[in-house]
């Protein structure tokens, strides 16, 4: 993680380190096995002045909803206590009203709702996401059908294989 905690490179300078929190999280990192064969529709609406709202952020507002924590939310995700809470912090300053209600830990222990803003505010992102798979689903199956299957991309592999071989050899 780089010096700015955001990202593996670090940050130059305070503008930099500005511009990288803005309603923006850090690049998601794909690991090979997790690619997968279809065609899939990611939205992310931006908010415009380097804000954004995409998929990760309103998965994190729903697991706070579920588990009443932001530590446990992100935990559920796979994400630091501190990455969850810079993103949800990030959220509460991109908008007029906040998107979380958190409570701090201590003898009572602490807690974290969504205010009536966030759940909203994940209602319309999941309407809009339903509203633009409906609007994308021919166009996403004829993506599809234009894939190659896992065998012929092996089949395609095996033979520049071969071909390499066999001119490596005269």
């Amino acid at each position: 993680m780089g010096t700015d905690g955001m990202s593996d490179r670090p940050a130059k300078n305070f503008h930099q380190v500005a511009e990288q929190r803005k309603c923006y999280g850090a690049p998601i990192r794909v690991r090979a096995s997790a690619i997968m064969d279809t065609p899939k529709l990611t939205l992310r609406v931006d908010l415009g002045s380097g804000r954004a709202l995409g998929p990760g952020k309103v998965r994190l507002l729903e697991a706070i909803e579920k588990t009443g924590s932001i530590s446990q939310a992100g935990r559920t995700l796979g994400m630091s206590y501190r990455r969850a809470w810079l993103l949800v912090d990030d959220m509460n300053n991109c908008f007029r009203d906040a998107v979380i209600a958190a409570q701090p830990g201590g003898i009572h222990g602490g807690g974290a709702t969504l205010t009536p803003f966030g759940q909203q505010l994940v209602e319309r992102y999941r309407a809009i996401e339903a509203d633009a798979l409906v609007a994308t689903r021919k166009h996403l199956h004829d993506l599809e059908s234009a894939l190659r299957t896992r065998k012929s991309r092996r089949a395609a592999t095996s033979l520049k294989r071969s071909v390499r071989a066999s001119s490596t050899r005269r």
